[in-house]
């Protein structure tokens, strides 16, 4: 029986520049290749001790119960959060996936404001006001409720794909609505899935819903839905987040300042993920409602 002695290992240099894992500092790398000592033994013992002395450095502390303790990076964050934020406290939380999701949990479990951690609030120039609500992207109900009902409530590390994942759910046991909706005075009625009303263009995890939605031009942009077969709007679903799907016949592109809609049936309309109003919900404009905090 031959055997082979496995090669010397020899990774390749990298710049790691993501969220995880980082390069690690050259005297962390020569450390880990010293000798393994037991947790009992005293050099341990000394070495703990001189990490405290040095922790308490860090921090301008003489508790000498200073500490440090490993964790996981959103346990970091975590961590600052519930130091640093109070009751009442503002705080703005960028959502862009499970991680943004996760720190607007946190936030809201310290007792942030109301208008802190919401999604997207305040909102632009332009952008639209739902319920005493002001707004900054998408509001939309029937359908997208449903899917962000399903969205919010899994526990699946599906990052991006947790839309496409709870469109699947909610389209199994779908059936389309009657809706009725208003923009700028003028009545549409039709029977389908859903009404979404935006400000910008994209949501739902990188959904390119309407990809000529500008900020800054005063104007809504609405979508409405039509009724199709569940299989034409899974086809079709893909191309909403290259930004593709526009010329399907079954949308239909509208744009105005205020925008009201009902259905035949209880929808929550949700907006920027957070849920807003029940239906019938009035959207309109709202010029300058923009806070921003400046050097």
């Amino acid at each position: 029986m031959t055997t082979h002695a496995a090669p010397p290992l020899n990774p390749p240099v990298r710049i790691l520049m993501g969220p995880g894992p980082s390069d690690t500092h050259p005297r962390v790398l020569e450390a880990l290749g010293k000798p393994t000592v037991g947790h009992l033994d005293p050099y341990y013992l000394e070495i703990m001790n001189e990490m405290q002395r040095m922790l308490r450095a860090v921090f301008r502390t003489q508790n000498q119960m200073t500490l440090a303790i490993s964790g996981t990076g959103s346990a970091g964050m975590e961590t600052a959060v519930v130091n640093l934020i109070e009751p009442g406290d503002s705080m703005i939380v960028c959502v862009s996936g499970v991680f943004g999701e996760r720190m607007v949990d946190v936030a809201e479990a310290v007792g942030a404001s109301d208008g802190a951690p919401r999604r997207g609030e305040p909102a632009s120039d332009g952008a639209p006001a739902g319920a005493g609500r002001t707004i900054l992207g998408i509001a939309s109900a029937g359908l997208d409720s449903d899917v962000q009902d399903i969205a919010n409530a899994t526990r699946l590390p599906l990052g991006r794909l947790v839309y496409a994942y709870a469109t699947l759910r909610a389209l199994a046991v779908w059936r389309p609505a009657a809706w009725h909706v208003t923009v700028d005075g003028t009545a549409h009625d039709f029977r389908g899935y859903s009404v979404a009303v935006a400000n910008s263009g994209v949501f739902g995890g990188g959904m390119r819903l309407v990809p000529q939605a500008a900020l800054d031009d005063g104007l809504l942009d609405v979508v409405l839905t039509r009724e199709r077969s569940r299989a034409g709007l899974l086809v079709n679903l893909p191309r909403v987040f290259r930004g593709t799907h526009v010329g399907d016949p079954a949308l239909v592109f509208l744009r105005g300042r205020e925008i009201a809609f009902a259905a035949d049936r209880p929808f929550v309309a949700y907006a920027d993920g957070e849920p807003v109003a029940s239906l019938p919900v009035t959207v309109r404009v709202a010029h300058r409602a923009l806070r921003v905090l400046v050097p």
